[in-house]
């Protein structure tokens, strides 16, 4: 039995557009293998499943690739609200395997990213457990370990949506996307840049707020990260005049359509006939 969709479900407002709790997973364009190179693919077209499979090999006496298959199923989660419990299984898996800090630490943080899913979904209130997962990895990684900008992110992504505190939000974002440059982690940006404008929406600095939208959609299109380019086009609607908005959240909703209804979360902030038509 799922031990997470089958709990009672808790009454948490799912956040708009401008700041949908949605997320990359660890380890995001990595690598030129062929693997590498057939995982993402699989994974920006939102086949998570496909993925993890051609990584399951792998994982079972090699722990990156085992914490790497754990956060795709995780990822997974975030984007549809199901696969809970195979995403808990991944991540036990990932766990034992781990040695050394920085696996550890990275174990951690797919642990305290999957019940801050959970959480702000609405399927089990987990946030204790996120804090302390995500404060493990915190303890874990070093400030210019690989990991770190992603656990910066996520906290951000906790004080935001969690803890309603916009400004140590903002200062983790920050953070994160610091180290997301310096590690040229250009997926991760797309995140960054995304969240920060959502920050700056909420702050009525509508110029902010569009020039952070635009550049996570075009981070998101210039690497054919598909899944999360509906996302991308309705957070910026919300910060382009009225005349350029609609057209905007019509292509969100084609490409919503197109992914089978993926992210789940963004059918009520796109409109109605749009995301219904077929």
């Amino acid at each position: 039995m799922d031990p997470v969709s089958s709990a009672e479900p808790v009454s948490l407002a799912v956040p708009g557009p401008a700041s949908a709790p949605e997320e990359p997973a660890h380890g995001t364009v990595e690598g030129d293998s062929p693997l590498d190179r057939a995982v993402w693919r699989l994974r920006s077209r939102g086949c998570w499943d496909d993925a993890a499979a051609l990584l399951e090999p792998h994982s079972v006496h090699h722990a990156p690739s085992a914490l790497r298959r754990a956060a795709l199923l995780v990822e997974r989660c975030m984007f549809t609200a199901t696969g809970w419990a195979a995403a808990e299984d991944a991540l036990r898996s990932a766990e034992a395997l781990a040695n050394g800090d920085d696996e550890r630490g990275g174990a951690a943080c797919e642990r305290g990213h999957l019940a801050y899913a959970a959480t702000v979904l609405g399927v089990r209130d987990r946030a204790d457990e996120a804090r302390s997962a995500l404060g493990r990895a915190a303890a874990l990684l070093a400030p210019a370990a690989p990991g770190r900008p992603l656990l910066d992110f996520r906290r951000g992504l906790m004080a935001e949506h969690v803890a309603d505190s916009p400004d140590a939000a903002r200062a983790a974002y920050r953070r994160a996307h610091a180290g997301a440059t310096a590690h040229g982690d250009t997926l991760l940006l797309s995140f960054t840049w995304r969240h920060l404008a959502g920050l700056a929406l909420r702050d009525g600095d509508v110029a902010e707020a569009r020039h952070g939208f635009a550049e996570s959609l075009r981070i998101r299109e210039e690497l054919g990260f598909l899944i999360g380019t509906a996302p991308a086009l309705a957070a910026l609607a919300d910060a382009v005049p009225d005349t350029d908005a609609p057209r905007l959240r019509a292509e969100a909703a084609r490409l919503f359509r197109l992914m089978g209804g993926v992210p789940t979360w963004l059918a009520d902030h796109l409109p109605t006939a749009a995301v219904t038509a077929t």
